[in-house]
């Protein structure tokens, strides 16, 4: 079976389905959890994840699968947040194929880089075999893959970069002292993503946070976010979203419930 779901839904299959979940800016998701396990992909915004493991700041490519019944909430930063997640039967992908732990993070790096190509995947309607088979690579990828080390001068790339999406590998690699083709390659090894990728990032999160809080104009969104004119946001958000900025103003329709939040915090089995 594969249906096209509504209001945020993408694909349902016999196994599996795949939904797009977005939250405001400094919402607080409560503690819930699912029937079935969870990989949550990154995809735009930043939040702070607890669970069992303790609290981590997400704020760039990543994935987190959650074993079913695994409780977790997630504190928004003032960007929003938006995820992919994929739910699905152990049975439909192997259940050889799952980490033994009841939470596993994969944060920057190369599990980063296939993070963000796996959305892309979703984005664009995959059928069910295609889904599988690519979930099955990506688990099994990380099984050996020893995670990237935290540096310091990686945060306050992020930072800067948050701060002013224009900045440009010269500039970053003259505040570090650096080379610049040096610097472009470790912060896309620790990352997940270019630089430039990250600056676009950032311009779009901007501009996706006024698009779903305000009701700005799109030329004025356009010109604080740091693009050079609504045409520019536009194919942006094409490459990056593969949505127009139209389709992420409606966005505003799927935030997440607070008080329905609330309520499944008492009780963390019920699926979300």
């Amino acid at each position: 079976m594969d249906v096209a779901l509504q209001d945020g839904g993408l694909r349902q299959f016999g196994g599996a389905s795949l939904r797009r979940v977005v939250d405001r800016s400094s919402a607080c998701v409560a503690e819930h959890a699912h029937d079935w396990p969870v990989l949550s992909l990154f995809v735009l915004g930043a939040y702070r994840n607890q669970t069992e493991l303790g609290e981590v700041l997400v704020a760039g490519p990543s994935a987190l699968l959650y074993s079913a019944r695994a409780a977790h909430r997630n504190t928004i930063a003032q960007a929003g947040f938006e995820q992919i997640e994929i739910e699905f039967d152990p049975a439909w992908l192997g259940r050889a194929n799952l980490p033994e732990l009841p939470v596993s993070r994969w944060i920057g790096g190369r599990a980063g880089a296939e993070a963000r190509r796996l959305v892309r995947l979703c984005l664009n309607e995959p059928c069910e075999d295609q889904l599988r088979v690519r979930l099955r690579q990506f688990l099994q990828m990380r099984r050996c893959e020893r995670p990237p080390t935290a540096t310091p001068w990686l945060e306050t790339i992020g930072q800067r970069l948050a701060r002013n999406p224009a900045l440009r590998a010269s500039d970053l690699a003259r505040e570090m002292k650096r080379h610049p083709s040096w610097l472009g390659f470790a912060y896309r090894q620790m990352s997940g993503e270019t630089l430039p990728e990250a600056g676009a990032r950032h311009r779009v999160e901007r501009a996706a946070r006024s698009l779903r809080e305000t009701d700005q104009t799109l030329a004025d969104i356009a010109a604080e976010a740091g693009f050079c004119d609504q045409s520019h946001m536009n194919r942006t958000f094409k490459r990056i979203l593969s949505r127009t900025p139209l389709a992420v103003r409606a966005d505003r329709n799927l935030f997440r419930n607070s008080a329905a939040q609330r309520a499944v915090s008492a009780q963390p089995n019920v699926k979300e």
